[in-house]
């Protein structure tokens, strides 16, 4: 970079004197259009459940949903992220609920569809963890992830999803090759304005913990998952998922998690020029959420680390504090 000009004649602080002058040299803008608000599922019937490890963080029955959705939409966020609480008797280790037409995403795109229509997306989860009895992604054979069979099963989950009437398709697996097998099978069915963001970055990281408490997969998870998700210690890794997943049919990418990475979310804008999205996951929510609550930090941070995804190149952000931080300035 050349700096024309120096000091006294260049003042680099004379453009933050003023509220106004530091709005017109903003590099940088959040709005709630940046946004993308993840909902968490639970069974029976006018339930607000509120998860310990997630301040201010609820599971909502389906009959409680019309009142964050409205809040959503009021807001202008442009989709929501699904996310479904399993009952104990329904897991197994095939994951079959994932393939149930009655489990609780497919009945919350129904009720979510028929009273708002388009007025909101819809974005659903492709994975296996909240279904299995062993609490991972994909099927386990022999103390293994077996990706191919466990392909076959994504692909059917992401079809049925389209046909519930969802609107992207979000494989979180890694598993390798499911981009490509659920865009063919998608086009193949007559679903080919169904959108896929492909989780085509996601790290092996101790920030889900309070996800898996959410959906229920904490407690039954066997092992870990390092043998699908990304080691974090590489980088030019990430390129290529990404690169593979763009060749495969993925509309957009994402990074997750999300602040820890912002390195990574910055080099796969730059090599790719694709939307990229970050999830700044529950784990990180919590450790903010927590700073709060206990008056170490103030609630500007939110704002502050939500503009950080930008400035690295992020597209779209989801967030657990999308519909709880206050953009109307």
């Amino acid at each position: 970079m050349i700096i024309t000009g120096k000091y006294p004649n260049l003042r680099m602080r004379r453009s933050r004197k003023n509220s106004w002058s530091r709005r017109l040299v903003q590099e940088n803008s959040l709005s709630y259009n940046d946004l993308i608000l993840p909902i968490f599922l639970t069974d029976g019937s006018n339930k607000k459940i509120p998860i310990k490890s997630m301040p201010n963080i609820y599971r909502y029955s389906i009959d409680r949903l019309s009142k964050i959705i409205d809040k959503s939409i009021k807001k202008k966020i442009p989709m929501v992220a699904l996310f479904p609480q399993t009952k104990i008797k329904l897991k197994n280790p095939l994951g079959s609920e994932a393939l149930n037409e009655n489990n609780l995403v497919c009945k919350a795109i129904r009720y979510i569809k028929k009273r708002y229509k388009n007025e909101i997306g819809i974005m659903c989860d492709v994975a296996l963890d909240p279904y299995t009895s062993h609490g991972h992604d994909g099927l386990l054979k022999n103390s293994k992830i077996v990706n191919d069979e466990t392909i076959n099963v994504l692909v059917k989950q992401s079809l049925l999803q389209a046909s519930m009437g969802c609107d992207v398709i979000a494989p979180s697996d890694m598993m390798d090759g499911r981009i490509g097998k659920i865009r063919k099978e998608l086009d193949k069915n007559k679903f080919e304005d169904v959108q896929i963001i492909s989780y085509a970055v996601k790290y092996a990281s101790s920030f889900y913990g309070p996800f898996r408490d959410a959906v229920g997969s904490k407690g039954a998870l066997r092992g870990d998952k390092k043998t699908y998700q990304m080691d974090f210690k590489n980088t030019n890794e990430a390129l290529r998922e990404v690169s593979i997943d763009i060749k495969e049919g993925a509309d957009m990418v994402m990074v997750k998690p999300g602040l820890p990475y912002l390195d990574i979310i910055k080099n796969v804008k730059e090599h790719f020029k694709i939307p990229v999205l970050a999830y700044q996951v529950s784990g990180e929510y919590s450790l903010i959420a927590n700073g709060i609550k206990q008056g170490i930090i103030d609630d500007n941070v939110i704002y502050e680390t939500l503009m950080a995804f930008k400035r690295a190149g992020s597209n779209a952000i989801i967030s657990y504090f999308a519909d709880q931080i206050n953009l109307d300035f």
